[in-house]
């Protein structure tokens, strides 16, 4: 393979434009991944776009080895520089040749390349859409991206064992069949596509 599967490149951008509209005044707010603050989806990007960029660069270790459970992310004194720095790793990263293939690990699980990638897609465009909303932002996803976030989530919503009501990150949110293809991604995801911002 000498092509990637998946340019990361223009959602990692669109998450980093995201969060360079992000006001300190804003970092306390809830968000709709009801454990996390705007802080904490910051923070969270920040760790796992080191944690995917060194998936990508099979560069397997400490950042690769920890659970995204095992702590509230922390949002350090520098981030705004930080994070659009590590995006732009982790997209170059998923631009090499051996990024898509073999077998890497993140969040501590061994995953082939392909499902690492397509995971590293899910959490730009989902964390992207919480950070939209959370901050009253307006958000249109990489269309490349989205669809191919879309086809992971569908299929593994119907992996044995599953009703078709529980997705890997939670309950699936039933979404018209006819809504956006942003809304039923976001559905498959565990998020309710109507949430918004308390005033």
């Amino acid at each position: 393979m000498t092509d990637p599967i998946l340019d990361l490149g223009p959602q990692a951008r669109i998450v980093a434009r995201l969060a360079e509209g992000v006001t300190d005044a804003q970092l306390a707010d809830g968000t709709p991944c009801p454990k996390y603050t705007v802080r904490d989806i910051l923070g969270h990007l920040v760790g796992l776009s080191v944690a995917f960029r060194d998936a990508g660069r099979k560069d397997l270790g400490a950042t690769t080895d920890t659970s995204p459970d095992a702590a509230v992310p922390d949002l350090r004194p520098g981030w705004r520089e930080e994070l659009p720095r590590v995006l732009d790793e982790l997209a170059d990263a998923w631009r090499g040749p051996g990024a898509w293939t073999g077998m890497t690990r993140a969040g501590g699980v061994n995953l082939p390349g392909e499902v690492a990638g397509a995971v590293a897609a899910d959490e730009l465009v989902i964390h992207g859409w919480d950070l939209a909303r959370a901050t009253g932002q307006p958000y249109a996803p990489d269309p490349a991206a989205l669809e191919a976030v879309h086809t992971f989530l569908l299929a593994a919503a119907a992996e044995p064992g599953r009703d078709g009501g529980e997705g890997i990150f939670g309950p699936v949110v039933p979404v018209p069949s006819d809504a956006p293809l942003l809304d039923r991604t976001v559905g498959l995801s565990g998020r309710d596509p109507g949430w918004t911002r308390k005033a």
